[in-house]
């Protein structure tokens, strides 16, 4: 049986528990409707995996873990937290991780504002503490990440999304932020510019297959954290879509990109895509490319000496491949 998230976080559970009430202070307000919101965000965090890869990834360098390493961490959050808000205003979603999203419960004007409260908060403890390297990491990162979206949304109108333009979408939107969370990581821990580039490498390959390992969902049983379908249903190209529809005939290509057109959320032609995809070996196709970035991810890994924090990270990124949601 696969080891948990919880497990694979014991060696730095003292670390992760001194981060919280950092971030927690990090996020402040004298505005008492700010302090409430800021509240409910801290209490529905996620799987916190992004602080244990910027904690781990310090551990493998001399120094480890520092003050500057529990402001990188609260610097991603912040940042990637205000990104978040920010998407369900964009998105018009009103849930996230199962809860209200911010802009449902508070309306989208005190959203945004909320977001960009978050990015200041950000910045600003980065400049008051002279972290520059590390705001330098995270700002690429969020502005990779817009790109990204804005790449997706662009190639969305079309379904025209190539393998290239789909690992240049993915590396932009996810991996980017898990590559900046190992970046901050090396920085904090005083790193050279060289092994800051190798930790940052060693992130984005992780943040390539997470994501590849993502889009598999879409393919999988009902049982899975997101419903089954619903890239198809938001006209999404994933990679075992695009294979399959590289294999496929000129005819069979036109009718299953008619299909994820005007799907309008009919289960029905949502299925035949989803079986047509199957049939053409484009599960198949994917997990073997995931597998790919997680053994190029490892092999960065082991040019690591080697240390219970390598141990650790070994067993992070084998969770982010197979994770049941």
């Amino acid at each position: 049986m696969s080891i948990s998230l919880k497990e694979i976080q014991a060696p730095i559970a003292q670390e992760m528990e001194l981060f919280e009430k950092k971030f927690r202070t990090s996020m402040k307000s004298k505005v008492l409707l700010l302090d409430r919101i800021m509240s409910y965000i801290v209490k529905r965090k996620g799987k916190q995996m992004r602080p244990m890869f910027v904690f781990f990834t310090a551990n493998l360098f001399g120094k480890g873990i520092s003050e500057a390493t529990y402001r990188g961490a609260a610097l991603i959050e912040l940042l990637h937290t205000a990104t978040l808000v920010h998407d369900d205003v964009v998105d018009d979603a009103n849930y996230r991780r199962g809860f209200f999203s911010v802009n449902a419960l508070w309306k989208n004007k005190i959203a945004v504002l909320v977001g960009d409260y978050l990015l200041s908060k950000g910045l600003l403890l980065s400049l008051n503490n002279n972290d520059f390297e590390l705001l330098k990491i995270v700002s690429n990162a969020v502005q990779e990440m817009s790109e990204g979206e804005l790449l997706q949304m662009e190639k969305a109108r079309k379904l025209d999304i190539t393998e290239d333009v789909y690992f240049d979408i993915i590396r932009q939107k996810t991996a980017s932020l898990i590559a900046s969370c190992c970046g901050v990581g090396a920085a904090s821990a005083g790193a050279t510019p060289e092994e800051i580039e190798k930790a940052r490498l060693f992130g984005q390959k992780v943040g390539i297959a997470f994501q590849i390992k993502d889009d598999l969902f879409d393919y999988g049983t009902a049982e899975i954290g997101k419903p089954v379908g619903i890239d198809i249903k938001e006209k999404k190209m994933t990679l075992p879509l695009i294979y399959a529809l590289q294999q496929a005939d000129w005819l069979t290509k036109r009718r299953v990109i008619y299909n994820v057109k005007n799907n309008n959320g009919d289960n029905k032609r949502v299925q035949q895509v989803i079986d047509f995809v199957k049939q053409s070996g484009g599960i198949d196709y994917t997990v073997q490319v995931m597998n790919r970035y997680h053994a190029e991810a490892l092999a960065i890994l082991n040019t690591f000496p080697p240390s219970p924090s390598r141990t650790s990270l070994e067993q992070l990124i084998a969770y982010t491949i197979e994770r049941e949601k």
